[in-house]
């Protein structure tokens, strides 16, 4: 499993990255980012909708009901254009993290 801290940090990003590739709904952002990390990454409901709420809130992201094909509505989620532009920053950002982890572990100071 990953750190929990880790988990929170990334959960925009991964957010804003999923519904960049279309429009989706809660339990679907769980599910495909449990698929895409092989399960390491477990996230609940009480973790993802305050920041679907607050993606909302902040104007990134847009929510719509409608009818499931199960007859259940549902809250789609939808990435909007500040949205796009916050998922190039955010990537911008992890990134050059990702860069200077990888620069320091190929130097050796972090054992494998």
């Amino acid at each position: 499993m990953i750190d929990r801290d880790l988990v929170a940090a990334s959960t925009r990003p991964l957010i804003l990255s999923i519904l960049a590739q279309g429009e989706s709904y809660g339990y679907a952002l769980i599910q495909r980012v449990r698929e895409s990390s092989g399960g390491r990454l477990q996230w609940a409901d009480g973790m993802l909708y305050p920041v679907l709420h607050r993606l909302e809130k902040e104007g990134l992201i847009e929510a719509s009901w409608r009818l499931a094909e199960t007859g259940r509505r549902r809250k789609y989620y939808r990435i909007c254009s500040p949205g796009r532009e916050e998922l190039v920053r955010q990537r911008e950002q992890w990134m050059a993290v990702h860069r200077v982890l990888e620069q320091l572990w190929e130097t050796g100071i972090c054992p494998t």
